[in-house]
Order: C-alpha cells, then structure tokens, then sequence
C-alpha cells in the first residue's frame, strides 16, 4: 500500500507570508542564491542584554564578484532590527564569543602576516580588532578562562627546521594514513606576550573543548588518530584539570559524540553521544559525573534527535530535538525525566545559546519563505531579531507542507513537499526527488533552497519538489535511524519509490515523469534511482554518489564507519552483497538519462565512484549519460562559481527529461557568458 496518510499544512511562517502574496512578483531563482545572507552562530553577552552574531556572505558571481567561499561579517544585535555591524569582508570568522567581562568580542580569523588562524578581540564600545593571540600553527578553537587572562586552545605542533627543510628540498612523500601529525590542547597567558604557551599531555588527538564555569576544568574530545574514521567512531570525552592537563576521568562512550557542557556547579557533563556503537548519529542526551566518568543515557527511546544542549539550573537541561520535520525545545531532569516540550513555531531551530542567569534564549531558526534569521526570547517565545533578506518579500512562492505516506511493509515515511501554487494540473506535476546524505540526516520543513536543492526553485518553474525522510534518517529516533542495517540499500531505497506512488495516488505527481538527485548518501540513492529502479525514474543527477559499494570501501576515509554503523558486515564476509547492492552492478539495460558530478578532490567518496558508474553505463546502457568534474571540490561544492555551474546543469537536465522532449541531452555548454553579461567580453 502506497496510500498517502497526510499531506499536512503549511508552517505558520510559511502560512503567513503566502497568505500575503498580493504584491508578489516573480518565483526564486537560482541566482537569488547567491544574494541570500544567513546567520550562523550566536553567543548572548554575560548581562544578557545583546547577542552577537555572525552572518554569511555569498560571494555574487552572477553579478560579476571574485569566486570562493562565503565572507563573514561580525554583528552584535540589542533587540528586534537593532544589529550593529562591527567587521566585515572576512574570509571567515569562527569561536565568535564574549570576553569575560563584556567588554569585547573574541573571535578566530586569518588576516594578512598572520601564519595560520589567530585569535583577535574587537571592543564593543568602539575601536578597530587587535590580535591578542597567535601561535605557530593555526589555532582551530578555543576557551577563555573566566579571568580573561587564560587561553585554552587546540592547534598542531609547528613541524620542526629538519621537516620543513626537507619538504622545501621537495621531500614530500606520503606514508598512508601513517602520517598521524596530532591536534593538541595548549594553555597561553594572555597577559604576558612573550609567554610560551604549555601543551598538555594528553592520549590522543584533540578536536573539542568545553570549559567549566570556574575554570578549574576542561573536557576534552580525543581521538586515538588523525584519522576520519577514528574522529567518527572512537573519540571520547575526557575530564581534565585546566591547571596541568592531568586527567581527572573519561567517559568510556561507544560510537559518536557531539556537543559536551559542563554544569553550573562543575559536577556533571551532559553531552550528546550515539545510543551505542551501531547508532548512526549522535542524538541522545546523556550525563556523566565528572569524577567518575560515570554516565547515563536520557530519553534514549525517544522518536527524536537531540543536537544542541544548555543548563537550564544544576539539575535541569535544556535541549534542542529535532522531532520529524520539525524542532522542539525539551528540558530534562538530570534523572531523565522530561519536565517540558515545546515545539518550535516560528520555524526549525538550528542554533541556539542560553543565558541562564538572565534566562534568555538566542537561536538561529529557518522556514519555508526565510533562511536562517535570529530569534531570542525565553524558552516559550522567540521574536525575529533580524532580516536580512527583505528582497524574499516580494518572491511568489511555492505551497510547501509536510506529505506522509505508507511504505509497503507499514512504515510510516514523511518528507517536505514543495509544489507550484494552486491545484495540480490533470495527471500531476513532474517531480524532482532530492535525496538527503548521510543517510543519518534528513530535511526539516524549513528553508529547502540551495544550489543543489532546487526547492522554491524548481517549484517555480512547475516542479513538485519532495525530500524524502527515508528509513535510516534522523528526527526519528533510534529504531528508525536503525532500519537501513544490514540493508542499505535495501527497503531504504524503495521508499522513494512508494512515495512516488503515494504521491501519483493522491493527483500530485505525474508517476512517469519524475527525475531523482541527491548527493553522498543521497548520490548512492540517485545512481540507484537510475540503475536498479530505471523504469521510476526518468532522469537522475547523482553528486559525489557511492555506486561501486566494494572499491567505495577501499577507496573512502570513513570505511569503518560505513560498516559498523550501516552494513553491518564487512565486503569480504559477503561479496555478492556488496556486488549486487552496487548501482554499476545494476547498471546494465539502464533507460534514464544520467546526469554524474563531482568534485575532484573529494576524499570521502572518492572521485572514481562516479567514473566507474560513467563508463558502464555507457558501455552497456542507451541512456543519455554525462559526467561533470569540478576541480579543488570536495564533497560538495564549496565554490560559488561551481555552485552556480552545478545548479544550473541539474536544473537544465531535469527541464530537458521531464519537461521537454528528452532524446539526446542538452549541450555539454552552459549559456554562461550571456548570464554573466560576457558576450562582448575580449
């Protein structure tokens, strides 16, 4: 049965601002992106009066501006459309905090002369930043003591006069994963320029810190290696005295961990951690006794993600739980009992900090018709501080809504549906299906709109548009986030297909025209979209996509993680598994048309997954097939020109099949110059 259970209702954001479309004009568009600001991280000052923020700054190559990454600007906001701005046209800007006494802000960035990342302090009353801190390799994160005169860091061992010699001399041989260079925890005094910083002895390589409120103590993430799949599946939090790093305990977890804080009174660590080793994510709330190491889980059966924490008092934790497609606010007892849930109107939560002196909560939230924006009020109200894309208010935009459906076995499936405005044309939209990675994450009904989510987008041009939670995502809990063990791609995969069934059933979709994309994980389930179930699809674009699960394992950072927590068992306990679950296995006879891209520095997947599942399918398919490479891209494109590029690909491909009248593709050229105003160019 593929019957839909509930195609739900608009968000209250998204209610509102589609309710008021009297004045709007034209749908988003791909290069609406790249003028769209989005708050990242915020930290509420210690009178609770002012938070600081930092915002996200597309770099506009539609409109003619140098390529690279987003800049950063630094703001500090006292109220509703009150945000000073107090640095702009960073590459970037990272650990934004309040020093101790309020009276500056702290933050990491890289300026001209500086060696590596650095710490730099900007007055809030006025006055130009200064670097109060650098060392001999970048510094990667950092906590202030509360006397302001104490830095804890982590950061590299500067390579030694030999090394470097020797790699100027051209010496640069690479011992696979053997050449474990360790982060550290250091201690600097700030008062004191010509202090050498102290290391600390610590087992293992360093990646977090939290700090206790007295500043007696650190826990510290540590990790046997450098290497990817240790960072995943085997760090630990340790409990460490912040006079002379000796450890005090460790929390002998099992699997990943996330977010750690300490208590008001420094006796207790709650931090976020997987359920057990074979648990994909880490999303349960657990607590620890400092001393001990002891620990507890909290709520562990609970249909829902934990990703953020704050102490509300020594005994209460306030908690940020992704809960379907949506957030919630959930406080805890310490001794696991939930004391309050409230779910988060104005939108999905992302981030958050809270001031539980002032009892004042910061967050960074997103909806259907707005990116991420600033909200503060107490733990049963949130205003909007900020907009910083008044341009959105004149967007006609798409009916958005979350869409449940059975799966054939029973299982409750949910994902986010962006449709055209009105009714359904006779037989349904096309539709592009955008498959989230992981597979542990999914899509909240929020701001669905990026270069390779074509949401609003692809609405606007006459799509429907689904995200699909399959089984295996997050947001609902430990036995959901389980059921792709053993089985991947297995029923996982076919949910996407029962939805478009669901979604045909209910006069939504037009079954034979809908096109798959997706990238990672969600890569893997486009090549199979175009392999194993063909006859569903009829187009796909796979990103960064897994496709030959036997040479992904041998080829990826992450190959234990893939199995412990997915697989379940190793390729050579059963080879035929691994084969026959392959999308270039499956490969042969394929009819749709297959869009492949990737970046060609990407080190998770790497880049000739897609290589192998280009050259099969067109040796043994009459499906239209093209492969695009971005070079210096990773998993995923970083890049706005190469953002730009891809979108604009996807989008022509999934017009092309589903749309027009298919048969050979597109051009391999894009219209470039005449959208980047370079026709008469020299």
């Amino acid at each position: 049965m593929n019957r839909p259970l509930f195609t739900g209702a608009l968000g209250l954001a998204a209610a509102v601002a589609l309710g008021a479309q009297t004045q709007a004009q034209d749908p988003l568009t791909l290069e609406d992106l790249f003028e769209i600001r989005q708050v990242s991280g915020v930290d509420i000052s210690p009178d609770g009066e002012q938070v600081a923020f930092t915002l996200s700054i597309p770099r506009n190559v539609v409109e003619g501006a140098e390529d690279g990454t987003p800049k950063t600007e630094l703001y500090v906001a006292s109220g509703p459309d009150a945000a000073r701005l107090y640095l702009s046209g960073e590459s970037y800007i990272s650990g934004a905090d309040w020093s101790p006494d309020g009276e500056a802000l702290t933050f990491l960035t890289h300026r001209d002369g500086d060696t590596g990342s650095a710490l730099y302090e900007i007055p809030v009353n006025g006055g130009e930043a200064r670097r109060i801190f650098a060392h001999n390799a970048s510094i990667q994160s950092y906590v202030i003591a509360p006397d302001g005169e104490t830095v804890f860091f982590i950061a590299r061992e500067k390579a030694d006069r030999v090394s470097e010699a020797l790699h100027d001399r051209g010496f640069m041989a690479n011992v696979f994963e053997e050449n474990d260079i360790f982060s550290h925890v250091w201690r600097a005094d700030l008062s004191d320029a010509d202090a050498e910083p102290v290391r600390f002895d610590l087992p293992g390589h360093a990646s977090s810190l939290a700090l206790s409120e007295d500043g007696s103590r650190l826990a510290v993430a540590l990790a046997p290696t450098t290497l990817v799949d240790d960072s995943l599946m085997e760090r630990q939090w340790s409990v460490v005295s912040a006079a002379d790093g000796s450890v005090i305990s460790t929390i002998d977890t099992e699997g990943k961990i996330g977010m750690a804080d300490f208590s008001p009174d420094g006796s207790r660590l709650a931090f976020i951690a997987a359920a057990d080793r074979a648990d994909p994510t880490a999303g349960t709330l657990h607590v620890a006794d400092v001393d001990s190491g002891a620990f507890r889980a909290i709520a562990r059966d609970a249909e829902q993600h934990v990703s953020q924490l704050a102490w509300i008092d020594r005994d209460s934790i306030l908690t940020v739980a992704s809960v379907g497609t949506g957030t919630a606010l959930v406080e805890y007892n310490v001794n696991g009992r939930e004391e309050r849930r409230t779910p988060t109107e104005a939108g999905v939560i992302s981030a958050m900090d809270y001031d539980r002196d002032d009892r004042v909560l910061a967050t960074t939230i997103h909806a259907a018709t707005h990116p991420r924006e600033l909200f503060v009020g107490d733990r049963r109200r949130m205003r909007q501080w900020t907009d910083h894309n008044p341009q959105l208010e004149s967007i006609a935009w798409g009916d958005q809504r979350v869409f449940e459906f059975e799966a054939r076995d029973g299982e409750r499936i949910e994902g986010v549906l962006v449709t055209p405005q009105g009714a359904a044309p006779e037989g349904g939209w096309p539709m592009i299906m955008t498959v989230h990675g992981g597979p542990e994450a999914h899509d909240s009904n929020g701001w669905v709109n990026g270069y390779s989510n074509l949401g609003h987008i692809g609405a606007g041009q006459g799509f429907a548009v689904f995200y699909p939670n399959y089984r295996g995502s997050t947001g609902r809990g430990e036995r959901f986030a389980k059921l792709d063990h053993l089985d991947g791609p297995g029923e996982e995969f076919w949910d996407l297909v029962d939805a478009i069934g669901a979604l045909s059933e209910a006069g939504i979709v037009d079954a034979d025209r809908v096109g798959i994309t997706g990238g990672s994980y969600g890569g893997f389930a486009s090549a199979w979209g175009a392999t194993v179930a063909s006859e569903h699809f009829a187009a796909s674009a796979p990103f960064v996509a897994l496709t030959d699960l036997i040479s992904f394992l041998g080829t990826t950072e992450i190959p234990i993680e893939m199995v412990d927590v997915h697989f379940m068992q190793a390729p050579w306990d059963d080879w035929m598994n691994y084969l026959e679950h392959s999308p270039t296995y499956n490969a042969p006879g394929s009819t749709t048309p297959t869009l492949i891209l990737h970046g060609e520095a990407d080190t998770r997947v790497d880049t000739s997954q897609s290589f192998i599942l280009y050259r099969i399918m067109k040796a043994t398919s009459n499906a239209p097939v093209r492969l695009v490479t971005y070079p210096g891209e990773g998993h995923g494109n970083r890049r706005a020109a190469a953002q730009y590029d891809y979108g604009l690909r996807v989008q022509r491909w999934m017009t092309h099949y589903l749309q027009g009248e298919g048969g050979e593709p597109p051009a391999p050229e894009l219209d470039l110059a005449e959208r980047l105003g370079l026709e008469d160019a020299e």
